[in-house]
């Protein structure tokens, strides 16, 4: 490494990693990435033309690769090869981490959904769970940065708690496809709402000669990579799958977004295959950087800083610091509220399948558009939730999808209830008959944090670089469980609704309804932030109350988790910790 001692060590690449040593770099700070798996250009990577046919197994999905053949995901999944880790006895947990520079922006489905004030202050309206130790409207001037920086499409509805962005700032939504104005149709006579989604993808080029100033008033560093970085990306073209990757920088990732004009500053430097075990502390009780195993030699390695921020997704940056053992801090490093670990949270889902034979046979049509969602259902029933009408006190949104763009692999094993196994001409007069009438539904709700699921450092067992591994346990609680059975019963009404038929099975048990536990992607918590320090590991600046030089900028600090996605949260948070951190270092409070 060029420097021995920096102003900020970033510890991962993705949203929460990437959107720190940005702001961080273009405020000057000299600082130091380093991502866990190998280095990753989407540029030069991403497949965005080869069609199924050209990949093995024509696409399908492995172990190695459970979103296909050409989902941008590299070295990483629910099982990572030499990186174990351990689930307790009557617990059922998959922990999904992605080894590559960016780390999940690179194929995550960009649904990017602001939380609103009810989601900022969940006990106060139910009396379950926490409130989160600031509002919608401290974060809401970093959730129009981040979505004028990144760019996020999508419309103003001024729908309960599904908040605005301020005007100008979204892109503007693709149009609805066919079945989305048929879901749209039904679901307006049943009084549920159907709005266009919003997703990290640009539907138009941004504006580099005003939105710079606009982002960093009186920073000319800042304006000139950011202006650089925003001509250099071009409107999606409707090509192919976002989870590929974007070679022309359409859709967010902190790989296309973040680092290139990080770099460009010439203030952040990137290691890469830099596996962190230890965050460093003096006899203050102060960190003053982190030991890493370079993954190629096996060599431990130790770089310093003045600040230290740790981004390497929730519960690997739990690890970290339950792994940062001393004297000052024998339970882990920032962990005096024994919190560090605890509560850890995952989106509910729950999904079904379905027939709609008013769209069999349609001819041939333009489906240009974005390979995620144009349109989702975001929750609508608050007021019955809060007189007392449902046996679940929080809500879901519903994504849909269907339509018939390009079939993959499998995507006629499923006719067999329908055409009652024909083969041959026919077979092929069926596919083209029923190809594009399926329509599936899936739910994404909150869950409340509860003690029974948390993550903790196995005692046993250690992965191939010796660091010891994470140990999970977890158990939905009936608020989920009843949430789950109320999605399924939702879209089977849905479904009726468009006069069609569910292919799934509507579930009678919670249990059988809802996902595994960390099998949506979503997990958060871990080191959550609060008020007081007895009762949380974090401060509402991702601060940590026992290491003021050590921060969280990932999805550890959430409290709570709300039906919104998770990813534009963690960025808008990460950008408001970072300018905090360059505040506290010119006051010469922090480092």
């Amino acid at each position: 490494m060029s420097r021995r001692r920096y102003d900020a060590i970033v510890v991962g690449s993705g949203a929460g990693g990437g959107m720190a040593a940005f702001v961080l770099a273009v405020s000057g700070l000299r600082v130091l990435m380093l991502e866990a798996g190998r280095h990753y250009d989407p540029v030069r990577e991403t497949p965005m033309f080869q069609l199924p046919r050209e990949a093995p197994l024509r696409g399908a999905g492995t172990p190695a690769k459970p979103f296909g053949f050409y989902d941008a995901t590299v070295d990483g999944g629910w099982q990572v090869p030499g990186e174990p880790y351990s689930v307790a006895e009557g617990s059922s947990f998959m922990w999904w981490r992605s080894r590559m520079l960016g780390g999940r922006t690179n194929h995550w489905g960009r649904i990017s959904l602001r939380m609103g004030e009810y989601d900022f202050k969940p006990r106060s309206r139910d009396g379950l769970g926490f409130d989160w130790p600031l509002s919608y409207d401290d974060l809401a001037p970093y959730y129009d940065r981040t979505e004028a920086l990144i760019g996020v499409y999508g419309s103003n509805e001024g729908l309960e708690n599904t908040p605005n962005s301020s005007p100008g700032v979204l892109q503007p939504a693709p149009r609805p496809r066919a079945y989305e104005l048929l879901t749209r149709k039904a679901c307006r006579r049943m009084g549920i709402p159907v709005i266009p989604a919003h997703l990290a993808i640009l539907t138009r080029t941004q504006d580099a000669d005003s939105l710079p100033a606009q982002l960093f008033p009186g920073n000319a560093l800042a304006q000139r990579v950011t202006a650089e970085s925003m001509r250099g990306r071009a409107a999606c073209y409707w090509a192919t799958s976002c989870g590929r990757g974007c070679s022309i920088r359409a859709n967010f990732q902190s790989t296309t977004v973040l680092i290139p004009p990080a770099l460009a500053t010439g203030n952040l430097e990137v290691r890469t295959d830099a596996m962190v075990r230890e965050v460093t502390v003096d006899a203050r009780g102060r960190a003053t950087g982190v030991h890493f195993i370079d993954r190629r030699t096996l060599l431990d390695e130790y770089a310093g800083a003045r600040v230290v921020v740790l981004a390497a997704s929730a519960c690997e940056s739990a690890r970290i610091l339950l792994n940062s053992r001393s004297a000052p801090f024998p339970d882990g490093l920032a962990n005096s509220s024994g919190l560090v670990g605890k509560y850890v949270m995952d989106t509910v889902g729950a999904g079904v399948y379905s027939h709609i034979p008013a769209l069999q046979a349609l001819p041939p049509h333009n489906e240009d558009g974005a390979s995620g969602i144009h349109m989702y259902m975001p929750w609508w029933l608050y007021s019955e939730q809060l007189a007392g009408k449902l046996d679940f006190p929080r809500g879901y949104h519903i994504e849909f999808g269907g339509g018939r763009r390009m079939p993959g692999f499998g995507a006629f094993g499923g006719l067999e209830p329908l055409t009652g196994g024909s083969y041959g001409q026919d077979f092929k007069e069926d596919c083209r008959r029923y190809y594009g009438s399926f329509v599936g539904f899936d739910g994404r709700g909150e869950m409340i944090p509860n003690e029974d699921c948390y993550c903790e450092i196995d005692p046993d067992r250690v992965d191939r670089y010796g660091v010891p591994v994470l140990k999970f346990h977890w158990k939905w609680a009936d608020h989920e469980l009843n949430q789950a059975l109320h999605m399924q019963r939702t879209f089977a009404e849905i479904v009726e609704e468009m006069g069609g038929k569910v292919l799934s099975t509507i579930q009678t048990e919670g249990a059988r309804a809802i996902s595994q536990g960390g099998q949506i992607i979503h997990e958060v918590g871990g080191a959550c932030m609060g008020d007081d320090p007895g009762s949380s590991v974090l401060n509402e600046y991702c601060q940590s109350w026992d290491v003021p030089n050590l921060f969280v900028t990932d999805g550890a600090p959430f409290v709570s988790n709300a039906d919104k996605n998770p990813t534009l949260s963690i960025m808008a948070l990460a950008w408001r910790a970072s300018d905090y951190i360059v505040e506290q270092l010119r006051r010469r409070s922090i480092g």
